[in-house]
């Protein structure tokens, strides 16, 4: 047999169908008496006149004379012998397996030459190169090598059964069984039973196993036959699956209905998706985009047209106002499946080129417009800061000097603006400022010192009524003055 998985299937599917009689009414030991023509081969590897073609000729219609007589010697011209070809490529490694198969390696089953032409294979044997003279011969006989794998004898008998059969789409009914007939239907080049099976392969759902077997047998169909099956398998282009993840990722950040189940999905696909290199690209295109969106939206903001009325005018603010929050979510959940992902560095480097975006936060936040529309905006924009720069400082993204200090440089000063501008300052709020100080901090540590000192001298109102309540930016300080209290002596720094 061909290529399938039907090795790997039980025998008791033989007789699953109701229009197919079970396997052992076909062991018959009779032989009626005659001469017999005896013409041995094995499909597929005899002469190249009964190669599968590109034509498509109709086939034979069923004799009217025979009804119901598969495996029947009083009436049959052809005898089969189907044996089991222990040679096989496609041998079954199972002992039980062989065990059941060398238990019953021959079968001899009874056919009609005008039915069995439907297949090519045997209208190729029975043409005038084979053709018996009636005055001596009574039956053809033909040998048919068939792969002792387990079930291989059962789906050899079942789609010569199938030759008597003019509906042959009712003896297929799950995908396994049209991958067991598919290959002996191409094997012997039986066009109504390769239809068949194609059509309902093409139709129903296939587990993974199913599909690699699929897969197999794609190569042995014609073009016109196996393009289905391919569109099902074979992506049109090298970046569909980056096309549909960003897909997946728009429609759950602006117009799934349960947003919060449906980014817990796309989070799972991206953590698991096969190529980190593809789920970094459209990450990095989905964060450009909601980027641009907030940051557009606050510049509009901060510099409003007011060629219309005052009640125009304030619509368009709030508009502004809300485009810049919902986009803002959406921009702090892409950076944490970024960070999650260690697929960040695009998005730091970007975070960190932002002047005319926080010249912008600076001037809406210091007006009080914004509070009662989008009173959560600060938040969120500070949390994206802090996701950037906590994974700088841990090291999980390797950002360049110059990176590190313009992401404090432009964002320290936004900072400042909310801590200065919020009162009374909530607890959740306090918190996310204590932890971006912190934060800040620590990457000023890893300025060169000239660099480290201008900073620093901004953040003195990281100071609190009690000194003992900064200790982040005690240290920091300390710190400081430490390396720059270091005398160099000779070539070395003397350690104080």
């Amino acid at each position: 047999m061909i290529g399938g998985n039907g090795g790997t299937k039980k025998r008791h599917r033989v007789g699953s169908n109701s229009r197919i009689s079970s396997t052992a009414a076909l062991i018959d030991s009779s032989r009626p008496e005659g001469t017999l023509t005896e013409v041995s081969h094995k499909p597929l590897q005899s002469s190249s006149s009964i190669r599968r073609s590109n034509s498509r000729h109709s086939l034979p219609p069923l004799a009217p004379s025979v009804s119901n007589g598969f495996n029947d010697p009083t009436t049959a011209d052809v005898i089969l012998r189907l044996y089991l070809d222990q040679s096989s490529p496609f041998d079954s490694d199972d002992s039980e397996t062989q065990l059941a198969v060398d238990s019953s390696s021959e079968f001899q089953i009874y056919l009609h030459s005008t039915v069995i032409r439907r297949s090519k294979y045997f209208s190729a044997l029975l043409s005038d190169r084979w053709k018996k003279d009636s005055t001596e011969i009574d039956y053809y006989r033909f040998n048919l090598a068939v792969p002792s794998s387990a079930g291989s004898i059962n789906n050899h008998v079942t789609v010569l059964q199938l030759l008597y059969n003019n509906e042959i789409s009712s003896a297929i009914d799950t995908a396994s069984t049209a991958l067991e007939l598919l290959p002996v239907a191409l094997e012997l080049l039986f066009e109504d039973c390769v239809t068949a099976c194609v059509r309902y392969l093409e139709a129903v759902p296939w587990t993974e196993e199913e599909e690699r077997s699929v897969l197999s047998l794609i190569p042995l169909l014609r073009e016109e036959e196996s393009s289905e099956l391919l569109a099902r398998v074979s992506p049109p282009k090298s970046d569909l699956s980056e096309e549909m993840l960003h897909g997946l990722i728009l429609t759950a950040i602006h117009n799934h209905p349960n947003m919060a189940f449906a980014k817990a999905f796309v989070a799972k696909l991206l953590r698991d998706f096969s190529s980190r290199e593809s789920a970094r690209r459209v990450l990095d295109k989905s964060f450009e985009t909601s980027l641009k969106v907030v940051r557009e939206s606050l510049e509009e903001y901060s510099s409003p047209d007011f060629r219309g009325g005052h009640n125009e005018a304030e619509a368009i603010q709030r508009l502004n106002l809300h485009t810049a929050m919902t986009n803002g979510r959406h921009l702090l959940w892409l950076i944490e499946r970024m960070i999650e992902l260690r697929a960040a560095d695009t998005a730091v480097k970007e975070w960190s080129e932002q002047a005319l975006f926080t010249a912008n936060l600076q001037r809406a936040f210091r007006d009080d417009a914004w509070r009662n529309i989008v009173p959560g905006l600060p938040s969120v924009v500070l949390r994206c800061t802090c996701k950037l720069a906590n994974a700088v400082a841990a090291g999980v993204i390797l950002a360049s000097r110059q990176v590190r200090m313009k992401l404090v440089k432009d964002w320290l000063p936004v900072l400042i603006v909310c801590k200065d501008n919020m009162t009374p300052m909530l607890t959740n709020h306090k918190s996310l400022y204590l932890e971006l100080e912190e934060t800040f901090l620590k990457i000023i540590s890893t300025l060169p010192m000239s660099e480290a000192q201008e900073l620093l001298q901004q953040c003195l109102s990281f100071s609190t009524r009690n000194v003992e309540d900064c200790p982040h930016l005690v240290l920091a300080f300390t710190t400081w003055f430490r390396r720059a209290n270091r005398q160099l002596q000779g070539d070395h720094y003397q350690l104080s």
